[in-house]
């Protein structure tokens, strides 16, 4: 095993930042019509699918406890909870659609900005806080595509 880190913590930044900028560009270019606008490859609309970007960053913060706690297990519980997942994609699948529908009647997207901007410099914190035997810790993900 090496004592070199599985993770560059600095690339992991930058790429935060970068999406910070990427989101906030696609929020600043959108207008009421282009948000209520069908996306290309979704059922969402615009403005739904924004929502869905930040949420899947919202649940980051989730999923690093997640990590966490099955980092600390035996490999097996880790593969177990992950054919659970892999068992439960068709109602997952259903959530993940209808959740951003719902979500921007009372979100809307003019408060997205400012809350990924909390949610990345939470995301900035807590990958600072980190020690590296933690950042090389693992788990198992689900095998099968939730898209």
């Amino acid at each position: 095993m090496t004592d070199r880190p599985l993770l560059d913590r600095d690339s992991v930044h930058e790429e935060l930042e970068r999406a910070r900028a990427e989101f906030h560009g696609l929020l600043d270019a959108a207008d009421e019509d282009a948000l209520g606008r069908p996306t290309c490859g979704t059922r969402w609309n615009n403005e739904q699918l924004l929502f869905h970007m930040l949420f899947g960053y919202m649940i980051v913060r989730a999923l690093l406890v997640l990590v966490r706690v099955f980092g600390r297990l035996p490999r097996g519980a880790g593969r177990a909870y992950a054919r659970l997942l892999d068992a439960t994609t068709k109602p997952f699948d259903v959530i993940n659609y209808l959740g951003p529908c719902a979500a921007v009647h009372v979100y809307g997207h003019r408060r997205m900005g400012a809350k990924f901007d909390r949610v990345i410099s939470a995301l900035h914190r807590s990958l600072d806080a980190e020690t590296e035997a933690d950042l090389a810790r693992g788990m198992h993900f689900p095998v099968k595509s939730a898209c």
